[in-house]
């Protein structure tokens, strides 16, 4: 939560020209626990049904045994190694442009997580350009994020659904925000977004390409770590220096290599999902 806290002190200073001696004064549990008090518990939230097509590539929930999911269980089970060593609760999945898969690596992130059965996970719509969340996992799109910021004095645990029966949560991007950026550079934001992370045991972040929008910035002040998508052969080099360039501090904690397919995936590909070895064993006919 340390994360939240810098991005609260200097939005504070920023935006509402807080003193800055009363800012320098107050100390870090003070100030986020102030934050924290007012946090929406989970027994409210509606839950909501999801409807996954198997064309959605979600593999985590339709395709379970599947080779692309044993990969997503791999990823997770490197990130909770990850914590001990470092302040790890809430990461943005982010790409260098568009097209690269980056809603369908935290969509699937997001329910492998979940499925481990004993943590609490959001999966928020943060691409508030062009989400795609609700539409991977086959529900109406809803209010959101920028609803919340219409209404000004509302909560923004109330918009917060929990998808199936799944220790799953998903807070949708809403209806089309002409400036994205105002809401996630605002210290209101702030202070809703670390209230939820009170809640919540993990908060996967849908982001917006790093190019050419600056929010994919924005969130990186709000989490705790950046996992980046690459689309072998798709991406120019160009665009991601330049995309990783205009992050402050982008806190890698990986990147996922999609739609890569070298002879080592095609070899565990066929050893997976391959013949059992009953259906053709070594000492059959010749």
């Amino acid at each position: 939560m340390s994360r939240l806290y810098e991005a609260l002190r200097q939005m504070e200073k920023e935006n509402i020209k807080l003193d800055p001696i009363a800012a320098e004064s107050a100390g870090p549990v003070e100030l986020l626990n102030g934050v924290i008090a007012e946090s929406t518990g989970l027994e409210e939230t509606l839950a909501t049904k999801v409807n996954i097509s198997v064309g959605s590539r979600l593999v985590a929930f339709t395709d379970p045994k599947s080779l692309g999911a044993e990969k997503f269980r791999a990823l997770v089970t490197r990130l909770e190694n990850l914590r001990p060593q470092r302040e790890l609760k809430s990461l943005q999945v982010t790409s260098s442009i568009r097209e690269e898969g980056k809603s369908l690596v935290a969509g699937n992130l997001a329910v492998t997580l979940a499925k481990r059965g004993h943590s609490n996970i959001l999966l928020v719509e943060g691409d508030l350009y062009r989400p795609r969340i609700a539409s991977l996992f086959g529900i109406d799109q809803r209010q959101g994020l920028s609803d919340w910021w219409a209404a000004k004095d509302a909560n923004l645990g109330q918009y917060i659904c929990k998808l199936g029966d799944m220790p799953l949560w998903f807070l949708s991007a809403g209806i089309a925000e002409e400036q994205p950026s105002r809401i996630l550079e605002s210290t209101r934001f702030a202070e809703n977004f670390a209230k939820l992370g009170g809640l919540f045991d993990w908060i996967i972040v849908d982001s917006t390409p790093m190019l050419p929008t600056g929010d994919a910035n924005q969130w990186s002040r709000l989490v705790d770590g950046t996992l980046l998508v690459v689309r072998e052969g798709f991406a120019p080099v160009k665009a991601l220096k330049k995309g990783l360039a205009g992050l402050d501090n982008p806190r890698l904690v990986g990147i996922v290599l999609n739609d890569a397919l070298d002879a080592v995936e095609k070899y565990e590909s066929q050893y997976y999902i391959g013949p059992k070895d009953d259906e053709n064993p070594p000492d059959g006919p010749k």
